[in-house]
This record gives C-alpha cells, sequence and structure tokens, in this order.
C-alpha cells in the first residue's frame, strides 16, 4: 500500500491541492472517500481547543434539535431492539446521551478529551452512535472496526458526518473542510464500502450526513 493509498479501500487516490492554505487533500476514485495529508494534522493541543469553541449544550436549541432530528432517522426506527448505548465521541457535553436517556435506554459516554474513561472495553451495546465524530478522524476504518467489535449482533452504528459534494471543485469550496479538525470526509459510497470491508449492513442513508449500520 502506497502512502496515499486510500485508507479505506486502499485503492488510487489523486491530489486536491488547497493553493491558499498549502494542504494537500487526497480523493479515492472509487470509494469517494477524502482524507487531508498527515502533515497538515495539527496536534492535540489545537483540537482540544477548537473543540472548546464550540457552544454544545442542553441550552443550545439548535444544537438539541439536531439530535434530534439525527435520532428520527438513527434511532427511533430501530428503539425496539436498543436497550443499551454508547455515545462515542460524546464531546464535553454529552447532550446525545441525555437525549437517549430519556428514551430509557441505559448509555455510556466517550471521548479521547472529555470522557476518557474507556468503560465500553468490557461491554457490548445495541446501539453505538458516532455523532460529528468520523470527520476527525486520522484512521476511521481502524475507529471502525473497534465499533464493530462492541456491538452486539443485530446492533446499530449510527454515524452523522456531513457528506461531501463529490467532485474536486466543489470540495475546493466547501465550507465544512475550513475547519481545521475536519480531515476525513466521507460519501454514502464510502460507507458503503466501509461496510462491506467490515461485514456490516447498510441499513438507511439519509441525503445529507447520517448514515446507519448493522452487525
Amino acid at each position: 500500500m502506497k502512502k496515499n493509498d486510500c485508507k479505506i479501500c486502499s485503492g488510487a487516490t489523486v491530489i486536491i491541492r488547497d493553493k491558499k492554505f498549502q494542504i494537500d487533500y487526497y480523493l479515492c476514485s472509487d470509494c469517494e472517500f477524502i482524507f487531508m495529508d498527515e502533515a497538515a494534522i495539527v496536534p492535540p493541543e489545537q483540537e482540544v481547543a477548537r473543540y472548546k469553541e464550540h457552544n454544545n449544550s442542553m441550552e443550545n436549541e439548535g444544537y438539541v434539535n439536531m439530535f434530534k432530528e439525527f435520532m428520527k432517522v438513527a434511532v427511533d426506527p430501530y428503539a425496539e431492539r436498543i436497550k443499551t448505548a454508547l455515545d462515542f465521541g460524546c464531546g464535553p457535553s454529552p447532550v446525545l446521551a441525555t437525549l437517549l436517556q430519556q428514551k430509557g435506554f441505559q448509555v455510556d459516554t466517550y471521548d479521547p478529551y472529555f470522557a476518557p474513561e474507556k468503560t465500553y472495553e468490557t461491554k457490548c451495546y445495541d446501539l453505538i452512535t458516532a455523532t460529528e465524530v468520523f470527520e476527525h478522524l486520522q484512521d476511521p476504518l481502524q475507529t471502525a472496526k473497534l465499533l464493530k467489535k462492541h456491538l452486539n449482533s443485530g446492533g446499530i452504528l449510527a454515524i452523522m458526518t456531513l457528506f461531501h459534494p463529490g467532485d474536486a471543485a466543489s470540495f475546493s469550496s466547501w465550507w465544512y473542510r475550513r475547519d481545521s479538525t475536519h480531515i476525513s470526509f466521507f460519501r454514502p459510497r464510502t460507507f458503503t464500502v466501509l461496510a462491506e470491508r467490515l461485514g456490516l449492513k447498510v441499513l438507511t442513508f439519509d441525503r445529507k450526513n447520517v448514515c446507519v449500520l448493522t452487525k
């Protein structure tokens, strides 16, 4: 595998050059995954500082409503099979975990910076959520493998990350990549290929940012 081969499917990539900030991105010709050159990834302390700028709390009505819309697509249709859940990458204020608890689920949380105790290590879950997480991952395939390991048979892996626009020109002007902590970008096809590699099944996508997989 060459250095800049796709991190999802190992396919060949083409370079998308951000001339303004001198950053290279790599677009997979097969699964459409885009990832930032590792030399441009910000250090952890800068990443944490960026997260702390967000107003992510139960008092932020727009933020809460975002999760409620996510749950309508990714959680509610499967609620009868869910008793336990893991909010993976919960952030400094676990709003989604709170909403899941309000539905009667037993919920654990994990975040490498804000809730670093790996309570999930000895457990498996009916539902694992990863909302606004995958765009920050340097190796999303390995993280997906980890999450699969901690899913019960028939369990749900519900992912939220904004799908990129598809072509190099549109990506170059896309606002979402301007966040310095966003280093990985996906299309529905990317998750379809990822699911195939891991032996997962795609249950649904929406048109914007939600992917639901099952084990």
